[in-house]
């Protein structure tokens, strides 16, 4: 049974329903997911790994247009439909699998390289996937997705909008982030009551902003922009203050802290009052350059 226009019929027979603890919503056009699979650019070398596999809507063209497929699926049940249906194709390995506990370093190695991702993406996971992602874009060569249209525009955001924020900054620090499709609440089942996007996250592009950024403590970096929009309509030195930056040196007080966030700040040629929103990727990596160099310097200094 081939599950194109028949989506419902399909869950019926297997006595599964779309599970709202794990976001599904199916795609349901075989076009649709043609589309996806070639927007994406897939050729024949590619070892994709599929997020969300579903029952398979997107799995088929992608299996026809790819070397092999690794299909991750965290539903039992949609598990054993592809286990009684027998449907998938040869080159699909079916993985009953959570995507957020994968292991990235080993799924790199039986692919034989950084990874490439395609996936109708639950939203329920959306941002931490979005993440796993950053957190592992050494090991991720791409990610064609699909995302709630909110959750596209935060990634695609300028400053001193209300969607400019921590996901937008950390991708721009690795990665560039293009739309490739709308796709209306039609397209699936259940249908969701918002517009969906599929976007193109590559972390192998080579950009001159990318170059240009000076070395840097990623570690840091995470820290102060995950901080500076925690509260985002303080000023940036409010911000940072609660932040702690210097809290893995203990013989620092608070107020000795606040006085070395306010050098930070300077040093990186930042006025204190400003917020996160009107920050660029630069102002960042500079404030986390700066923090670095402050806590190393009183590294040395406390050293007997």
């Amino acid at each position: 049974m081939t599950i194109y226009g028949k989506t419902k019929q399909s869950l019926q027979t297997h006595k599964l329903a779309p599970k709202k603890r794990f976001g599904q919503n199916f795609l349901v056009h075989r076009k649709t997911a043609e589309a996806i699979v070639q927007a994406g650019g897939v050729c024949k070398e590619d070892m994709i790994v599929e997020v969300g596999v579903g029952l398979g809507a997107l799995t088929i063209p992608l299996a026809e247009a790819a070397g092999h497929v690794f299909g991750l699926e965290i539903d039992s049940g949609i598990i054993r439909f592809h286990q009684e249906e027998q449907d998938l194709p040869a080159n699909v390995t079916l993985m009953h699998e959570d995507v957020l506990k994968t292991d990235f370093n080993v799924l790199a190695g039986q692919c034989g390289g950084p990874l490439k991702i395609m996936a109708n993406l639950p939203y329920s996971i959306s941002n931490p996937f979005l993440f796993k992602l950053i957190e592992n874009h050494e090991q991720v060569a791409w990610a064609t997705i699909m995302l709630q249209k909110e959750v596209a525009q935060r990634l695609m955001a300028q400053p001193g909008t209300k969607e400019y924020g921590v996901p937008t900054v950390m991708l721009q620090s690795c990665a560039t982030v293009k739309p490739l499709m709308t796709l209306k609440p039609g397209e699936f089942h259940p249908r969701p009551k918002i517009d969906s996007v599929v976007v193109r996250i590559d972390f192998s592009a080579d950009t001159e902003r990318i170059r240009q950024l000076p070395a840097y403590n990623q570690k840091i970096f995470r820290h102060i922009v995950r901080a500076a929009f925690g509260q985002r309509r303080k000023t940036l030195l409010n911000t940072l203050c609660s932040a702690e930056l210097f809290d893995s040196l203990p013989e620092i007080s608070k107020a000795e802290g606040k006085e070395l966030t306010g050098k930070v700040i300077n040093a990186a040629g930042i006025s204190p009052g400003i917020r996160a929103e009107n920050l660029v990727l630069e102002d960042f990596v500079r404030l986390a350059i700066e923090t670095s160099l402050q806590i190393d310097s009183l590294q040395s200094a406390l050293l007997p």
